[in-house]
């Protein structure tokens, strides 16, 4: 796997290999696990994803590993635990907007049986698969980012802009954005 030609954003060493080789880009359906990616791609505004994917396992047990139905109960006190942990970016804001975004994501389950189904939609439940030869012609965001970020943002959501939405779906393999040269496509 290591002389495998990947993506050249994920070489800088083996936990980014890993995430690429792994992760990014498998289509992911488990609502509990599309719910921490959005999270952590919010943790991520401002910042490089490789700031959160190191801290992504101590982001599982700070929030009590994504689950909603605990993290929409946050009060101040844990507010200041949170603010408190070195493991975890320590932004209010962005702390906050979990807790929103844990409210909003439990009223679309309500809503559409599973946000699965709900964030889906977006791409009509199939995954994007883009024709790229290189990094610069990877956009940051697209009319299906924009469509989501306007809906979850009109939903409730926090941290949710455009860019982040297309990471997410990135991320999720909403969208298969692995380059053309990549094992990833040639697999």
């Amino acid at each position: 796997m290591e002389n495998k030609p990947r993506c050249s954003w994920c070489l800088k060493d083996d936990i980014y290999k890993a995430y690429h080789d792994e992760i990014w880009g498998e289509p992911q359906h488990d609502d509990q696990k599309l719910f921490e990616f959005i999270n952590l791609e919010g943790a991520q505004a401002g910042l490089s994803w490789y700031t959160v994917l190191v801290k992504k396992e101590n982001y599982r047990k700070a929030f009590d590993n994504w689950d909603a139905t605990k993290i929409i109960y946050y009060d101040e006190a844990k507010i200041m635990e949170l603010l408190q942990n070195p493991g975890i970016i320590r932004n209010r804001l962005k702390i906050n907007a979990v807790i929103s975004n844990a409210k909003a994501y439990l009223k679309i389950k309500e809503e559409f049986g599973s946000f699965d189904q709900y964030i889906w939609q977006f791409t009509n439940h199939q995954t994007i698969v883009n024709q790229f030869e290189s990094l610069s012609e990877v956009p940051a965001k697209t009319p299906q980012s924009d469509e989501m970020s306007k809906a979850l943002k009109k939903r409730g959501f926090k941290f949710v802009g455009s860019t982040i939405c297309y990471a997410f779906m990135q991320a999720t393999g909403m969208v298969n954005d692995h380059l053309l040269s990549c094992w990833k496509r040639l697999d």
